[in-house]
């Protein structure tokens, strides 16, 4: 059997002999496009038993059956951490659902404010960018993409015990460090604002929530994409599972 050297994300449970089914889609690619065949080795996960070295059993146009025969990897899930975003435009909201689900986001929520362009997003286009995410950078976790929520709402529904980093274009220049006292391992979310920024009632708002947190990303205002990365940075540096 020939080293594995492709990983794909499956929905089905995941063990010493189990059989996966292959959709169309899965089953286009795998011998389509990567040219596999019968007894070729892949490498598989669903998001919650690491993944496993699997062999094709079945190979076809329009579907296929692999068998799981060893698991390679165990299950590494991210800290509680959301990141919180107003969609800007498709290609860089694509970049940071991606880079979201690389850098170990367990949720991402894109969010509507005052000063969003975006008002739709194709939800199921933006999970499977991070579920392609996964599979391209060898994670064995895919975050859940929500639909839109419009940033007031969400607010007003927060559960207390989660943090939130609100990251204030309004602070460049100020230090970007994380206040003391805070717990690793704790429930967290970012938040990064539109290309716009944040309205002054909701930097008012943000600001008199026990919970939120306003931090720098340093001495230039950067653009959402390159914002979210920054963040992500930072916050798993002092608080996620980095250190």
């Amino acid at each position: 059997m020939k080293a594995a050297k492709i990983r794909l994300y499956v929905e089905q449970p995941l063990g010493q002999g189990q059989t996966v089914p292959l959709d169309r889609a899965q089953a286009h690619y795998l011998f389509g496009v990567m040219r596999q065949a019968t007894g070729d080795a892949v490498l598989v996960f669903n998001g919650q038993d690491g993944e496993w070295r699997a062999r094709v059993m079945e190979a076809g146009k329009r579907g296929g059956l692999i068998k799981a025969e060893e698991r390679t990897a165990p299950q590494n899930d991210p800290p509680d951490l959301w990141l919180l975003f107003a969609p800007i435009k498709k290609a860089r909201t694509d970049f940071i659902v991606e880079k979201a689900a690389e850098m170990g986001a367990a949720r991402i929520v894109p969010v509507q404010t005052e000063f969003t362009n975006a008002e739709r997003i194709r939800q199921d286009r933006l999970q499977a960018h991070a579920v392609e995410a996964a599979e391209q950078c060898g994670g064995t976790f895919v975050p859940e993409v929500t639909g839109l929520h419009a940033l007031s709402r969400l607010l007003a529904d927060w559960p207390q015990e989660r943090q939130l980093m609100f990251c204030d274009e309004a602070l460049a220049g100020h230090s970007s460090a994380l206040s003391g006292g805070l717990v690793r391992g704790a429930p967290w979310a970012i938040l990064i604002g539109p290309e716009g920024g944040f309205s002054q009632a909701e930097r008012d708002r943000l600001a008199a929530l026990p919970f939120a947190h306003a931090v720098s990303l340093g001495p230039r205002i950067l653009r959402a994409d390159t914002a979210a990365v920054a963040a992500m940075t930072l916050w798993q540096r002092h608080l996620g599972d980095w250190a």
